[in-house]
Order: C-alpha cells, then structure tokens, then sequence
C-alpha cells in the first residue's frame, strides 16, 4: 500500500512557563508522532479537531513545513492548549483549556479514503472516555488490511472518567499490531506496575507491547519474544523531555509498519533505534522530533 500513514489524535499549542518566561510550540502527541514520521521519511496524515483561529493557523502552517496532510475536524472551542510548567526532573505537568477537554475527531469521507489508503494507521491521546468517540474510531478502523497502533497517552487533566477510558482503550486496542504504554499510564488507567499492564495487553491479542519506563528504558513483548533496551546515551544532557514517548512511538511505528520483526535480534534493532531517537529529541526543547544524525 502506497498511501500516507494516518495519525488520529490531538493538535495543540504547547504554552511552556519557567523561570526563564513563556514560550509556545507547536504540539500534540498526534501531531508529534504525525511531524515524526514524515521526519524519518514516511509521509502521514493527521486526523485532528483545529480551530480557524490564529492558534490554528501556526498549527497549519507547522504542518505544511513538515508536509504532514492534515484532515481537520470542528472546532467548537477553538484550538487546543495545554499549559505546561516543568518538575524539577524536566517533566511537563499540564493544565489544558475547554478545547482541549472537549476535543472530538470526525469521519467524513475524505478521512475515511484516507484510513482505507493507509499502511497503518497511529492513534495517540485519544478520548477514549467518550463512547460515541471510541465507537466511531473502532468502526472507522475496523479493516482488518489496516495495521492499528495505539498510544492510550491520558491525561490527567482531560480524563473524565477512567473506567470507561479503559473500556474504550481496550475495545480499540484488541487484536492491535502494536499498543505503546508508559508508567504514567499503567498507574494512572489501572493503578497498577506496567508489567501488569503489558502482560495484560498480550492477553487482549496485541500483537507487540511497547512498554517504557522513563529513564529505565523500554521492552518490547511480542510472539513470546521479550526485548530491553536503556535509555540511550547520547552526548549533551537532556533538556526537555516532552517527545521522548512521541518520538519512540513514531520510530517504532516506521519501522514496523509493513511488518512486525520475526526475532528478538530485529525486535533488538528497532527499539535501540527508538531509544536513540527518542534520547536525541529528549536533548532539544520542545517535542519536534530529532534523530542522533
């Protein structure tokens, strides 16, 4: 299949505050992963809620410079916005405005030529507490010629309600190509270690986990194959690491799109490669992704 690959999720601006002042960027974890793979040379589409406003207008025109395709849904609201300050470890903590709260994503029928053209098809921050959204997403990406990737990515200050977000995430990520999950998520979706989570995640039929574990790196389970990889070390410190997640799920995604590795040593290859990717865009403010070249 020759078309783009399809990213559904959300596009926003990303309001950073610290001691040094504000400054905005482009973002999103859709967007992020979307402005990723067209950077490692796979064209995307971004299925994602923008406003016709001037917040709109830098996300198009964002966009446009990275030649990512963007099919975009209604904004009641406007354009999303998350304002982000940094823990002292480098860590964003959010809090984000009614669009961003309240986002939706449709299907008309150019999104939907667009999922039936694609290799696969990457869904990343998703409301998946809102049943009608999740209903209208597994039925959009029902094909079974369509590779799925799921990136569940909540937050805390967009979550509704937990219960039904795991309903919606597990119905959706069944039978999955591949699911990518963090600490974050498995304490904030289930209370509970990612083991668990991984482990449950096989069990729902996912064709290969993609657990990480911040600064204790990541693995990867899959056909009873269980790969780890560290975090790479990489020269220069690390300075921001809001894309580190995006930019693993992104090579990750490229890299495994036509097929999932047959061995632990390929399975090897991939995530070391994600890891370097992701410690290089981890070494640059902001989420644009960066490769170690």
């Amino acid at each position: 299949m020759t078309g783009r690959v399809v990213v559904i999720g959300d596009a926003l601006i990303d309001e950073i505050r610290d001691e040094t002042g504000t400054r905005e960027f482009v973002g999103g974890a859709g967007l992020n992963v979307a402005v990723g793979l067209s950077r490692l040379g796979v064209p995307a589409s971004l299925i994602a809620m923008v406003g016709d406003d001037a917040a709109g207008e830098q996300i198009r025109a964002f966009l446009d410079e990275y030649d990512v395709d963007l099919l975009a849904s209604p904004a009641e609201h406007g354009s999303s916005r998350a304002v982000s300050t940094r823990s002292p470890g480098g860590e964003p903590e959010y809090v984000f405005n009614d669009a961003a709260q309240n986002r939706r994503v449709t299907y008309g029928e150019a999104e939907r030529a667009a999922i039936a053209a694609a290799p696969m098809v990457v869904v990343s921050c998703f409301p998946f507490d809102d049943p009608e959204q999740a209903s209208l997403l597994v039925e959009a990406t029902a094909a079974p010629s369509t590779p799925l990737a799921i990136d569940p990515n909540p937050r805390s200050g967009m979550l509704h309600d937990r219960a039904e977000f795991v309903r919606g995430f597990e119905r959706a990520a069944s039978g999955a190509l591949l699911v990518k999950v963090g600490e974050d998520d498995a304490q904030l979706l289930y209370g509970t270690p990612l083991d668990e989570l991984r482990a449950r995640l096989v069990d729902l039929g996912v064709g290969a986990v993609l657990a990480t574990y911040g600064a204790g790196g990541a693995t990867i389970d899959a056909a009873g194959t269980s790969v780890s990889r560290p975090t790479s070390d990489l020269p220069g410190r690390i300075i921001d690491t809001m894309g580190g997640g995006d930019a693993v799920l992104a090579t990750t995604a490229a890299l495994v799109r036509d097929r999932l590795p047959a061995d632990a040593e390929e399975w090897d290859a991939v995530l070391s490669r994600a890891m370097d990717v992701a410690a290089a865009t981890c070494r640059h403010e902001g989420a644009l992704l960066r490769t170690p070249e």
